[in-house]
């Protein structure tokens, strides 16, 4: 079974979701209505179905939908209403979890499989432009309209108690960008701990979450609308106004005579209008870019060429992801489509645990059930203590039992702090290389 990669594509007018596989460059089925807000189109849980949040009616609007599609049918299957309009959407790995960013600086937790909010914040002075998650997953990076770039602790959110004690909710609040940021973006693996930010101001900058700091400003020629981090994580590449993509290197290299600017070492010439969008293929190769000139660009990355042109029929194109799907047999792709369909999320609630319209003060995540298994030779100290609870509840358990577990978990624990802090050692020597470089 092989893994297909899907092109999609969505404009600020009604054009539709835009599909095509990214080898051949043949259209796949058009999903409509949609005037896409940008970075508000998402495949949720590894493309189990599509999200994306439309574009108020009248820029006055307090209130535009949230649509929900599935792969096998063209029109739109749930229609969402937020309390506000809402423009970058973001999901989790598995896709149990949405976030929105809205046009008040709020924003939003939802739980996909009910579609109870289960929390929302005050993130922002302005508007939230973009949204992304730490490679782990525990905490949340936003940018805004007002120039800043936070930083939150998702596990926060959920402490009550927590919440009163500190001053500020977020982690990190970092505000040397002057204007609008537009986008931002996470580094992975050995990159985990640094986040790449881009504005209206000209610049990106680099940052270090483990360390809480600004490491380098990248400065452009044109504005920059969108970056997308190199899989292979030697560069990050920035798409600009003026229809280039610059190619920025992360690892100190620098080029004196560049005609582009310090540590900007090529770029991607193609486009007739700014470029929008970006987004990078699992081969580490193939760069895919959207532009106000109404196309989607297949790039071969390291050629620096362009492999296909994709047009978008009418508009400008505002978003590009590429998404992931397994080729099947035709009786697998009945079970698959029986079970998409059976995936849709109901409606996204407006207010938390609300039946009146107002908003309660608190939201609660139930625990959910390890996926870990109990029978592996490894058991990590969290499964341990749930085997633990469980023996203590049980008039089976034996004392000696107990006892056992909880010497497995001390010693669980303890590797696992080792290896945290050789980690974290690793991640160190990386961001003090990269402060040096400056």
């Amino acid at each position: 079974m092989a893994d297909d990669e899907l092109v999609l594509a969505t404009s600020a007018v009604d054009a539709g979701i835009a599909c095509w596989d990214l080898r051949s460059g043949s259209e796949r089925l058009r999903h409509r209505p949609c005037a896409c807000a940008p970075a508000g189109l998402l495949a949720v849980g590894c493309g189990r179905f599509l999200a994306a949040s439309q574009l108020p009616d009248h820029p006055s609007s307090t209130s535009a939908p949230i649509f929900f599609f599935s792969w096998d049918k063209p029109q739109v299957e749930v229609r969402s209403f937020p309390a506000e309009p809402i423009c970058p959407l973001l999901s989790n790995s598995d896709g149990t979890f949405i976030f929105g960013g809205g046009s008040s600086g709020s924003i939003y937790l939802w739980e996909v499989s009910s579609g109870k909010l289960l929390s929302k914040w005050n993130a922002h002075y302005r508007s939230v432009t973009c949204l992304t998650l730490s490679d782990d997953e525990s905490m949340l990076i936003s940018g805004s309209v007002d120039g800043s770039v936070r930083v939150w602790s998702l596990l926060m959110m959920f402490d009550e108690i927590g919440k009163e004690a500190v001053r500020n909710l977020y982690v990190y609040s970092f505000s040397e960008h002057s204007l609008r940021v537009t986008d931002v973006v996470s580094g992975h693996g050995f990159c985990n701990s640094i986040i790449v930010s881009s504005s209206e101001d000209r610049t990106c900058k680099i940052w270090s979450l483990s360390k809480g700091r600004l490491l380098r400003t990248v400065y452009f020629p044109a504005i920059i609308n969108a970056i997308a981090m190199d899989p292979g994580e030697h560069a990050f590449y920035a798409g600009g106004r003026d229809g280039k993509i610059y190619i920025v290197a992360l690892n100190g290299e620098h080029n004196p005579d560049s005609s582009h600017g310090l540590f900007i070492i090529g770029s991607l010439t193609d486009h007739s209008k700014a470029v929008t969008c970006l987004a990078f293929s699992i081969d580490g190769v193939t760069l895919v870019s959207g532009s106000e000139d109404g196309t989607v660009r297949v790039w071969d990355a390291k050629k620096k060429l362009v492999v296909r042109v994709l047009k978008h029929m009418k508009g400008p194109v505002n978003n590009v992801i590429i998404v992931r799907q397994q080729s099947c047999s035709d009786s697998q792709v009945l079970q698959s489509r029986k079970r998409m369909h059976l995936s849709m999320p109901p409606p996204l609630n407006k207010y938390i645990n609300s039946t009146d319209g107002e908003l309660e003060s608190q939201a609660v995540i139930v625990p959910q059930p390890t996926r870990e298994p109990l029978d592996t030779g490894y058991c990590s100290s969290t499964v341990m203590k749930n085997q633990i609870k469980e023996l203590q509840n049980s008039s089976r358990a034996t004392e000696m039992e107990v006892e056992k577990l909880r010497m497995q978990c001390a010693r669980s624990a303890q590797v696992a702090q080792q290896w945290s802090k050789l980690y974290q050692d690793l991640q160190d020597v990386y961001v003090d290389k990269m402060l040096d470089d400056n």
